[in-house]
């Protein structure tokens, strides 16, 4: 992307921001720019499938995508990570060279920065002070299907709903909000836990009913944090008796 690119100015100000790239000097930056092209995708589109994991590597700028894996037999989806501005995909590929069985879906219109595999390693190389930050980034990943993974096999689907919630709060806001899946619906939330619509509506409806959460047009709000954490440690104390 070059500089007088109408996309440059907010380009440079969402990886500025960003928890991968706001360490970086401005001219680590727009050299890296220098590497990459802008895209833009609609809402639904698949971005990126195991073939081009091992061929180029994005950079969201604007919107969301969930990396997802499915069940061929039942089309049943998984959703593995949502991922907002100034994060990277795939960074499995990027390390190993290898295919990676996801899919990587547009939840909303985007834009995307692209390039090829082989060009972000040229740059990564050239610039090794880009893995402070890529290897805490990369942690975070690691340490996040990890907890998936314990949730999965030792909580029921009350409590992994719960904290799914918690996780996804801006708790620093005077007003709780929900960051990237507040406006999900519930087989979206229930591919993110492992479960299905029906179980998730339930107990979406017990936390109405409590007033911990409402649905006003469409996107969830949290009204009463403090009893949602409540609730998450006493369903692990309840856990912990059995």
């Amino acid at each position: 992307m070059k500089p007088d690119s109408p996309f440059y100015p907010h380009t440079l100000k969402a990886l500025k921001e960003s928890a991968l790239f706001g360490n970086l000097a401005e001219p680590v930056i727009q050299d890296m720019l220098q590497s990459f092209r802008m895209e833009t995708w609609q809402r639904g589109a698949t971005i990126m499938d195991p073939e081009e994991t091992v061929q180029r590597f994005y950079v969201l700028i604007s919107g969301r995508v969930k990396v997802t894996r499915t069940n061929p037999e039942t089309g049943r989806e998984f959703i593995l990570f949502l991922l907002g501005s100034g994060d990277g995909f795939d960074v499995v590929s990027l390390l190993d060279g290898m295919k990676h069985n996801i899919a990587v879906v547009a939840m909303d219109d985007l834009e995307v920065l692209s390039s090829p595999i082989d060009t972000i390693h040229d740059w990564i190389d050239r610039h090794p002070e880009f893995n402070k930050a890529f290897l805490p980034y990369l942690g975070k990943q690691i340490r996040q299907i990890s907890d998936l993974a314990s949730d999965l096999a030792l909580h029921d689907t009350e409590t992994r709903l719960t904290k799914l919630f918690l996780q996804h709060t801006m708790q620093s806001n005077p007003h709780p909000r929900l960051r990237l899946i507040c406006d999900f619906s519930h087989e979206e939330l229930a591919n993110m836990i492992g479960s299905v619509r029906t179980v998730v509506n339930r107990h979406m409806q017990e936390l109405k009913k409590e007033g911990i959460i409402t649905t006003r047009r469409g996107h969830l709000e949290v009204n009463e944090l403090h009893a949602l954490g409540e609730k998450l440690e006493e369903h692990l104390r309840s856990r912990g008796k059995r």
